[in-house]
C-alpha cells in the first residue's frame, strides 16, 4: 500500500491533501492534485522526484491547471526536503509503531494521525506551536489532563475546564 498525493502547505507546515491506493498510477495521481486544489488557486510549482507514476497524463494535467513541474534530480531525496521531512514523521511516529490491515484501515490511520500532526503536534520550526496555533493554558484552568490520539499512540495535554 501506498501513502500517495501528499501535498503540504510550506509556511504552516500542514497536508493539504493525501489519499492513499495500493496502485497508484498516473491517472489517479493527477486525481489527487485536483482533489488538493479543487476551489482554491493552484500552487505555482510542484516539485517531485523523478517516479514513473508522473507520466504524460499527470505533466498535461497539471500544466494544464497553471503549475510548473520541477522534478528534483535522479536519487536526491534532499532536493525535496520539506517532503522527506514529513514523510519522515508518518514513518518514524506513527506507521512504524502499527501493523496496517488494508487501504480503509491506513486511511483512518493517516486521517487520526493528521488530526494529532495539524492540531497536537509541537513543530520547531513554528516555535514549538502546531500548524494550528494553541493558545497557552495557564494554570489557574485546571488540571492537566491527557487525551489519547492516534489510537493511544500519542496525547495532547491540556487543562481541564
Amino acid at each position: 500500500m501506498a501513502a500517495n498525493g501528499i501535498q503540504t502547505r510550506h509556511d504552516r507546515r500542514q497536508v493539504v491533501h493525501f489519499s492513499v491506493t495500493t496502485n497508484p498510477y498516473a491517472e489517479w495521481t493527477a486525481q489527487q492534485i485536483i482533489n488538493a486544489f479543487p476551489y482554491e488557486e493552484a500552487p505555482r510549482f510542484l516539485i517531485h522526484d523523478r517516479d514513473g507514476i508522473y507520466g504524460n497524463y499527470f505533466t498535461k494535467r497539471v500544466e494544464s491547471m497553471g503549475i510548473k513541474e520541477v522534478p528534483i534530480a535522479p536519487r536526491s531525496p534532499w532536493q525535496n526536503p520539506y517532503c522527506e521531512r514529513v514523510i519522515g514523521s508518518i514513518r518514524r511516529e506513527c506507521l512504524n509503531h502499527l501493523i496496517v490491515l488494508n487501504e480503509r484501515h491506513l486511511y483512518r490511520i493517516l486521517t487520526d494521525y493528521f488530526d494529532y500532526y495539524h492540531n497536537s503536534r509541537p513543530h520547531l520550526s513554528l516555535d514549538r506551536n502546531s500548524p494550528t496555533p494553541r493558545e497557552v493554558e495557564p494554570p489557574s484552568q485546571g488540571e492537566v489532563i491527557s487525551i489519547r490520539q492516534v489510537g493511544g499512540l500519542h496525547h495532547r495535554y491540556s487543562r481541564a475546564a
